[in-house]
């Protein structure tokens, strides 16, 4: 069932993107041979017009055949080369390029707006001017791998509704009164003990997803060599749900949009930084194996969480297609940017020949992410 909602969700964001560029080229009247519902091979196709739409086996996506994109002598200069993308102004290929992104950037805040108007998980911390919670609860935001909270069952969305340890329970349950209960309730380790267990077994009574019923788990703190203080491992915030208007949800989506989109620039130059400098890590990067997880994850808490997932995965979407590198549509844009400047073509052989290998690039990353999700399974 994971596998089916990551590929429906995949289908629809890149669906999306490629629309962006059918859309805009049909309307600077740039010839478009094909939109494809997945990847070849093909297993149906009909055209419309001037457009061939085709069903593919690899339901992973499905791209655009724009005329003229990957320029040769036909498209440059045969009969139909006015229709072409390469003979069209710059500035027109550059919103056919940008459409795409703007596309994802779009769903995205269409998504966030319908979170919102069915009532969307939202930080207390964070919460807008005038707009009131309810429903709220201390959440598991994450959980470290093999602390004692993972090694219990705890997982992210847990809401944690009551804490216990023999006779001694709290039910007025916010970030400070968990950790004084795990200070109160945990022993202090002798000062020559070489074991990182406080002992002090505490019982959290938590609720999971859409199930009302009230789960509980058994977690022994440990001590943290930083600071020496007992802790189970997790990071949380106490969450609630704002449901909004349709006008004040449009605002609200779009304010979420703008500040995840900010939020994964400085992420993604982060690790780009990182690993040039030789610090980069697989350990921070998620390919399709491990998304499949989270998917499965985001579906069991709700519709609305897998609605804000899929906003977020449009969002990285968007902004990893304007990187600069070969193949993406913000390598295709350099290069219009560097025909600008120069005021002339680059050599179509040189382009195409940069593209494919980026795109080669781009697939063995991919296949290198991918052998690391697997691995961090076993």
């Amino acid at each position: 069932m994971n596998i089916l909602i990551f590929i429906i969700i995949l289908l629809v964001l890149v669906l999306v993107h490629e629309f962006g560029h059918f859309f805009t080229a049909k309307k600077f009247g740039i010839r478009v041979d094909e939109f494809g519902f997945g990847f070849p091979p093909k297993i149906y196709g009909k055209k419309y017009g001037e457009t061939e739409y085709s069903l593919n086996l690899l339901p992973i996506g499905g791209f655009v055949k724009i005329f003229g994109e990957n320029p040769d002598d036909e498209n440059t200069f045969g009969p139909d080369a006015s229709r072409s993308f390469v003979n069209k102004p710059k500035w027109q290929q550059a919103i056919v390029l940008f459409a795409g992104v703007f596309a994802n950037l779009l769903l995205a805040w269409f998504l966030f707006s319908i979170g919102f108007m069915s009532g969307l998980p939202t930080s207390v911390s964070g919460e807008s001017a005038g707009y009131k919670l309810s429903n709220i609860n201390l959440t598991v935001v994450s959980v470290l791998e093999k602390s004692p909270a993972q090694i219990a069952g705890l997982k992210s969305g847990d809401k944690i509704i009551s804490l216990a340890s023999g006779k001694d329970s709290v039910s007025d349950i916010n970030p400070d009164t968990l950790k004084s209960f795990i200070l109160s309730h945990s022993k202090k380790p002798a000062r020559n003990a070489t074991q990182s267990v406080a002992g002090g077994e505490i019982t959290v009574g938590y609720i999971r997803g859409q199930d009302k019923n009230i789960n509980l788990a058994v977690v022994t703190p440990v001590i943290n060599k930083t600071n020496n203080i007992p802790e189970i491992g997790i990071s949380m915030d106490m969450i609630g749900t704002v449901k909004l208007p349709l006008f004040s949800a449009l605002k609200e989506g779009m304010s979420l949009t703008w500040f995840i989109t900010k939020g994964t620039v400085l992420g993604l130059y982060t690790l780009i930084a990182e690993g040039i400098q030789g610090k980069g890590s697989f350990s921070s990067v998620t390919g399709p194996v491990g998304m499949v997880g989270i998917v499965g994850d985001a579906y069991q808490f709700g519709f609305v969480y897998l609605l804000s997932f899929t906003a977020l995965i449009s969002v990285n979407l968007a902004i990893i297609n304007l990187l600069p590198f070969p193949a993406l549509d913000g390598g295709r844009l350099f290069f219009l940017l560097i025909e600008k400047i120069k005021g002339s073509r680059i050599n179509p052989k040189f382009a195409n020949t940069a593209n494919m290998i980026g795109f080669g690039i781009l697939i063995i990353l991919m296949l290198a992410v991918t052998y690391h999700d697997i691995v961090k399974l076993f």
